[in-house]
């Protein structure tokens, strides 16, 4: 359960987790539904999904209420491979074919389109079988999403097409943007211009840290955090929506907000 385990451990964790983020600047709170699944939780799924986005609702709220700004709640619909626990999200050798992927992402969407949520977050996403699955489970069920995917060397991380990954999820009416996040921030320029070649619908970007993970050490090196240019350089590029992913604090959201003024 990773992450998620903390909403029936600790729900007042998340909500300050997101007040955080939302005193930082961002506009856009994503649920803490990532990792949240049937297959670990059973029938308890459902109400931890609808509890991740009412904690996300409540914070954004309240920040709403302070100081008169527009937010949204995007509710996180993450990949298969998240369930699995084994990394396969940064693989996408699942093993399963579409159809199985699309009943298990179905059942997670037919819960969280039931929510208040804005708009879904479908991320982290690392092959086309996936992509077509998430696109075709989308469609007609009327509710606004992104299908951001994970890359790495220009493609998905699975060796496939960014371009042809975009282009399946762009075809779809309620995908109302594409993106790339859960990646290295030097692979975002590259995401932006495989987008931009086959659809005109906005992209969003939110890549990691750019910290590097020192296996041998047990600890992460570098700096956290994108420099001002880089956050600059996407939105030239066509990013309409800039964020962070893994080790992404507040300071760092604080960092880019300033730059996209």
């Amino acid at each position: 359960m990773w992450s998620a385990r903390l909403l029936d451990d600790d729900p007042d964790a998340i909500l300050d987790a997101h007040r955080s983020y939302f005193a930082a600047g961002a506009r856009v709170g994503i649920s803490a539904s990532y990792q949240v699944s049937f297959d670990a939780s059973g029938d308890r799924a459902r109400h931890l999904l609808r509890r991740s986005v009412e904690l996300c609702a409540a914070a954004r709220d309240e920040a709403v209420s302070a100081d008169g700004v527009e937010r949204w709640v995007a509710a996180s619909v993450g990949p298969y491979g998240a369930m699995l626990a084994d990394g396969s999200e940064y693989r996408g050798d699942y093993g399963v074919d579409v159809g199985h992927l699309r009943s298990w992402h179905a059942r997670r969407l037919d819960v969280l389109c039931e929510t208040d949520a804005d708009v879904l977050a479908v991320e982290t996403i690392p092959s086309l079988d996936e992509v077509g699955a998430i696109a075709t489970e989308l469609m007609g069920r009327g509710r606004p999403a992104w299908i951001s995917v994970t890359a790495a060397r220009g493609t998905l991380r699975s060796g496939e097409s960014l371009a042809e990954a975009f282009r399946i999820a762009a075809a779809v009416p309620e995908v109302v943007a594409v993106g790339v996040n859960c990646t290295d921030p030097v692979e975002v320029a590259g995401a932006i211009g495989a987008a931009r070649s086959v659809t005109s619908k906005p992209v969003v970007v939110y890549p990691n840290s750019g910290e590097q993970w020192d296996a041998g050490a047990r600890t992460w090196t570098g700096r956290a955090g994108f420099p001002p240019v880089l956050v600059a350089e996407w939105i030239a590029a066509g990013a309409a929506l800039v964020g962070g992913c893994c080790r992404v604090g507040p300071a760092e959201i604080e960092s880019i907000v300033g730059a996209c003024d």
